[in-house]
C-alpha cells in the first residue's frame, strides 16, 4: 500500500463560544494527529471552490478528480443499496421528514428529530411501497435513521427540481416551506416526471400522517415521520474518473455507491440499528464499529491494494445539531483508535497518510458552509511541531488546495 486517504465528514468548523472561541478540533486532545502532522506537511482546502457550500457527493466527487456533476446524488445513494438500476429509471436521495400538513407546507424537521428507529423506519417505508398506486412503478428504500433511497422505474428525466432543496448548487437555501417538484425544461416527459413525483409526495403524506407509528410517537411526545423529502435526482450513474488500484471502507449509502461507481474494490458494514431513541448512542456505537472496521479493511489489503479510501460520517452529525463537545469527543475517539493505527502502520516514507474532511459543518451554523477545511499530509518529513487544526493548516506549506487538486498534490493519482 502507498497511501491512505482518510476523510472526517463535517471534521471543519468555526470558533464556538461554548469552547472559547476555538473549535472542536483546536481544543480535541489529538496526539496520534499531531505526530503525524510532525512528520509531514498542512494546509487547507476548498472541497470543491471557494464560496461554494457542497453537499457530501459534490465533494468526494471533486476530491476524487471530476467535474462537479448535477444530478448524482440520488443515483450514488441507491447504487449503495440493493436496488438494482437502468437507464432511465428516476433515483433521488430521500429523507423521512416532519411537516405540519400539506395545507400549511412548513417543514418543522428535515429528519424527523432524527430519532427514527431502523424499525419504524422499515415499517413506514414497507407501508409506503404497499398503499401508494402511480402509473409508473417504484421502490422506496430506507436506509440508516431518517434517510432513504428513492427509485421510480421507467424512462423519466431528471430535469426536475426536488422538494428539498437544502443546498443549491453551492449555495444554501432552507426555506422552511415544501416545495412541488417542477420542470427545469419545457419538454413534456420533464413535466410528466415532475407530475409523478409531486403525486408520489402528496401521497406519502397521507399514507404516513396517521400510520399507527406517527400516532405512537406523538403520544411519546416525538416527531411523526410524516412526510418524504427527495433530492438529488438522477437518470444515469455519473461518469467517474475510475479507480481499480483502491479499496474503500465505506457504510453510508453515498459513500457505498461512489466508491463501487468509481471502481473500488469496496468493503462495508451493516450499521447498528437505532432501536431507542438514544440517537448519541448510536452513533457513538456506529463510530466504533466504522474505526474497528476501517483498521481490518486496511489490514487486509495491505499488500492488495495501493490505496484505500475510508470516510469516517459520524462527526457531522454534532455539526448540524450544534454539539461542539460531542465533536471534540468524537474526534477524539478517532485520535485514539484510527489514528493512533495509522501512526504504527505507516512507516516513514514508505505509506502516505491525507486525513481531511469532506466540508466543514460548523456547530454554530448546524449546517454545511462554504469554509475549507484542514488536510494533513504525513510524508515522512523531517519532524517539526505541529498541530492538526484549522488555525495550523491555514498556515501550513501545502497551501491553498482545491478539492480537485488534492490527489495530484500528495502524489496519491499516480
Amino acid at each position: 500500500m502507498k497511501g491512505i486517504l482518510v476523510i472526517v465528514d463535517g471534521m471543519g468548523d468555526l470558533p464556538n463560544s461554548q469552547l472559547r472561541e476555538k473549535t472542536p478540533l483546536e481544543v480535541a486532545h489529538m496526539p496520534n494527529a499531531n505526530f503525524l502532522a510532525s512528520r509531514g506537511e498542512l494546509g487547507y482546502m476548498y472541497p470543491v471552490k471557494p464560496g461554494f457550500i457542497p453537499e457530501s457527493d459534490e465533494s468526494i466527487v471533486s476530491i476524487f478528480g471530476n467535474e462537479l456533476i448535477s444530478s448524482t446524488r440520488g443515483q450514488l445513494e441507491a447504487r449503495g443499496t440493493d436496488v438494482k438500476l437502468v437507464r432511465g429509471d428516476l433515483a433521488w436521495r430521500a429523507n423521512f421528514a416532519t411537516i405540519d400538513s400539506l395545507k400549511g407546507g412548513n417543514i418543522i424537521d428535515r429528519r424527523a428529530g432524527r430519532t427514527l428507529s431502523t424499525s419504524e423506519a422499515e415499517a413506514l417505508a414497507k407501508a409506503l411501497n404497499k398503499n401508494i398506486k402511480l402509473s409508473a412503478p417504484f421502490i422506496f428504500k430506507p436506509t440508516i435513521g431518517h434517510r432513504g433511497a428513492l427509485v421510480f422505474k421507467g424512462g423519466f428525466s431528471d430535469n426536475i427540481s426536488g422538494n428539498d432543496n437544502v443546498y443549491s448548487m453551492g449555495k444554501t437555501t432552507i426555506s422552511g416551506k415544501i416545495n412541488l417538484c417542477r420542470p427545469l425544461d419545457e419538454e413534456d416527459n420533464s413535466q410528466y416526471t415532475a407530475n409523478v413525483v409531486n403525486e408520489f409526495l402528496e401521497k406519502s403524506f397521507e399514507v404516513l400522517n396517521h400510520h399507527p407509528i406517527n400516532e405512537e410517537r406523538r403520544r411519546k411526545g416525538l416527531l411523526p415521520a410524516n412526510y418524504i423529502l427527495v433530492r438529488g435526482g438522477g437518470i444515469e450513474s455519473p461518469k467517474l474518473k475510475q479507480y481499480k488500484k483502491w479499496v474503500s471502507a465505506a457504510y453510508m449509502p453515498l459513500e457505498i455507491g461512489f466508491s463501487r461507481t468509481a471502481g473500488m474494490k469496496t468493503f462495508s458494514f451493516d450499521y447498528p440499528k437505532l432501536k431507542k431513541i438514544d440517537v448519541y448512542a448510536n452513533l457513538y456505537e456506529g463510530l466504533a464499529k466504522a474505526c474497528k472496521f476501517s483498521i481490518w479493511v486496511l489490514r487486509k489489503n495491505r499488500k492488495k491494494a495501493d490505496y484505500a479510501y475510508i470516510h469516517i460520517k459520524e462527526t457531522d452529525l454534532p455539526g448540524h445539531d450544534g454539539k461542539p463537545f460531542e465533536k471534540k469527543e468524537m474526534l477524539e475517539y478517532i485520535d485514539k483508535t484510527l489514528f493512533n493505527f495509522l501512526r504504527k502502520f505507516c512507516p516513514p516514507n514508505k505509506i502516505k497518510v491525507v486525513i481531511t474532511a469532506d466540508h466543514a459543518t460548523p456547530c454554530k451554523l448546524k449546517s454545511h458552509s462554504a469554509d475549507p477545511v484542514p488536510v494533513l499530509f504525513y510524508n515522512g518529513s523531517i519532524p517539526k511541531e505541529r498541530k492538526f487544526n484549522e488555525i495550523e493548516a491555514r498556515k501550513g506549506t501545502l497551501g491553498r488546495i482545491n478539492g480537485k487538486e488534492l490527489l495530484v498534490k500528495v502524489g496519491f493519482n499516480k
